[in-house]
């Protein structure tokens, strides 16, 4: 294959960004961030628009992403967990007094949620522990101050919480036997004591992940939700909290017959919506507050990319703004919607804009049963589409989805020289319910058949080489990787899969307890083991071990809560026991993916060696 651009390092693509994730202080004087100090992430706060920024945190291990300000104006929170074992603790920083963190949630094997925080309640925030019972989060309120834990509200069988600005649990969502999930809600007394719960809205099975709580209206009186009940698609509907309005139609303010609300902008005072979201091929909003029609224009004549507005001040008058594209780095920059002024902030890694980076182009095609399935391509820069060796590279989930915009690896493969695909198959969130329940009980079946007619479908238009066609991904995409080496070895030539499971037997069963309540959702949409068995293990890769006829690369991390390190294990060891052609990676240190920037470096420099001496692409040294 003939260089055509300069390769992009792995460090630039995968090791630390130079700083992402910026958060805005309630007051608006202060800009907070994530980024590397000796190589691991930390948070960084400082005045906002200069860059006499300090760290204010010490993590010297795995790396913070997930932070937030108080609303105290002194507190900085942090999520943290170990090894990734994802028994996430809650951290506090004191920015005035500038002390080391305190460990708010100091439990061994207990995972912290933050459940609610509000402006109208500075001192104080709502959290979910599961130190009772490790399947229920109970709801506890939290003293910033002190550090006080006082329980709240005992879990009847929620998996999810939600309060209103006065810090008032009154709303939760209970899984049903059946694989559906109900959105129960009560009312509060003047003492801020909790009534009995009662049935705002039942989603079954068939919209269940179509369907969700988005927030309260200002008056307490009605919330919103994401609703596909009586729809294909999740719309945005207003529902009446009164017990005397149960049975009225909700009232209908957003929504599309094929693709799901994704995002919702609600006015911080007034809960008035101003923004929905719908992921179509591109992120697309639509404005229904006419107040920021002018400012969100404004925003997005920025620069070009899809807009995320990703942080607001108090007053709601600097507004934090991320943009994506696939030709370029992450840019940030605060909007002032009194002058109309917007200051750029950075980019997450200025080093891209050395190098080529790749368009990402959407397409689409019709599966063998007559879906319309779509995804996103990326062809390398350079280089003629035509008889291109290929990556089909598969999203985890399964139930998520592929977007355009900045993806580190379609960019790294493209720079390979590989045509990427990306596929939106079946099982895929955003696109309506009818087509993710289309993918129940289709795990290595349709779901994989929409993966093979993707292939089918570049090989056709001439873009891929059908002789060097690898299948790659990570959880539910680490398993669709073993389906296509143990079930269609004819039509890839290797395989990588991160932890990815082999068994769905044993997957099903090992599952975080956490996530038992919904444990309905597995049997429904993937099987149940207890009166699936045979079926279950018709479609896990272990079972054809014998039929796999490609190399693979497996890599694990042993701290993994989801997919366990006996799922990679078990398959490791029928690869040896037949002679097949195999590398295994298993980091000590890590959990559902890998957070230490080593590790990645580590696991796609095997990788990008692997998928070179396989299928031909170019590799750095």
């Amino acid at each position: 294959m003939t260089a055509t651009v300069p390769l992009i390092p792995r460090d630039v693509l995968f090791g630390n960004p130079e700083r992402v994730g910026p958060d805005i202080s309630p007051d608006g004087t202060l800009l907070a961030y994530v980024a590397p100090v000796d190589g691991v992430l930390n948070v960084w706060v400082g005045p906002i628009g200069d860059d006499n920024a300090r760290p204010v945190t010490d993590d010297q291990d795995r790396g913070i992403r997930i932070f937030f300000f108080a609303h105290d104006g002194r507190h900085l929170l942090y999520l943290q967990d170990k090894g990734g074992d994802e028994n996430w603790r809650l951290y506090a920083v004191d920015l005035i007094d500038k002390g080391p963190a305190r460990d708010l949630t100091p439990f061994e094997g207990v995972q912290a949620q933050v459940v609610k925080v509000s402006k109208h309640h500075p001192e104080t925030i709502l959290v979910g522990l599961n130190n009772d019972n490790p399947e229920l989060h109970d709801v506890y309120r939290l003293e910033l101050a002190t550090g006080a834990l006082t329980k709240i509200v005992d879990n009847p069988g929620f998996v999810g919480w939600l309060a209103d600005g006065d810090l008032n649990v009154r709303a939760g969502v209970a899984p049903t036997p059946e694989g559906g999930m109900n959105l129960m809600v009560r009312d509060i007394d003047a003492d801020g004591g909790g009534g009995q719960w009662r049935l705002l809205l039942a989603a079954g099975p068939e919209d269940a992940l179509t369907t969700g709580a988005v927030d309260f209206a200002g008056d307490g009186r009605a919330m919103y939700v994401i609703s596909s009940i009586g729809a294909n698609a999740g719309r945005l509907v207003r529902m009446n909290l009164d017990s005397a309005a149960a049975g009225q139609e909700p009232e209908v303010l957003a929504g599309d017959d094929r693709f799901d609300v994704t995002d919702v902008v609600l006015h911080p005072d007034t809960k008035e919506v101003q923004l929905v979201a719908f992921l179509r091929e591109r992120l697309e909003w639509q404005v229904l507050d006419p107040s920021v029609e002018a400012d969100f224009a404004a925003i997005k004549a920025l620069q070009h990319g899809d807009v995320n507005l990703v942080g607001r001040d108090r007053d709601d008058r600097q507004v934090l703004v991320a943009f994506s594209a696939d030709d370029g780095p992450v840019a940030y920059y605060v909007f002032d919607r009194r002058t109309g002024a917007a200051r750029f902030l950075f980019h997450h890694q200025p080093a891209l804009a050395d190098y080529t980076l790749a368009a990402m182009e959407p397409f689409s095609f019709t599966a063998r049963d007559g879906l319309l399935v779509s995804g996103y391509i990326t062809f390398p820069p350079g280089l003629a589409p035509e008889a291109l060796p290929m990556v089909l590279n598969v999203h985890g989930g399964p139930w998520a989805r592929d977007s355009w915009g900045y993806d580190p690896e379609a960019q790294w493969l493209a720079n390979r020289g590989y045509l990427s695909v990306q596929v939106n198959f079946r099982g895929s969130t955003g696109y309506g319910k009818d087509f993710v329940n289309a993918g129940d009980r289709e795990w290595g079946a349709r779901m994989h058949d929409d993966l093979l007619d993707a292939v089918g479908h570049v090989v056709e238009k001439g873009y891929a080489d059908p002789k060097r066609v690898a299948i790659y991904g990570g959880s539910y995409g680490g398993y669709a990787a073993l389906v296509g080496a143990a079930f269609s070895s004819d039509v890839f030539a290797c395989a990588v899969d991160i932890v990815g499971p082999s068994n769905l037997k044993t997957l099903i069963e090992s599952i975080p307890p956490y996530w038992a309540p919904m444990v309905a959702q597995f049997h429904i949409r993937v099987g149940n083991p207890e009166t699936d068995e045979e079926f279950l293990w018709s479609r896990s890769p272990l079972s054809r071990a014998g039929d796999i006829a490609i190399p693979l690369l497996i890599a694990q991390g042993a701290n993994d809560p989801r997919v366990k390190q006996a799922e990679s294990e078990q398959i490791v060891a029928a690869l040896t026991e037949r002679g097949i052609d195999h590398q295994y990676m298993l980091f000590p240190d890590e959990g559902h993916g890998f957070a230490k920037p080593e590790n990645r470096l580590a696991f796609y420099a095997a990788a990008e060696s692997f998928l070179a001496r396989h299928i031909g692409g170019r590799c750095e040294p």
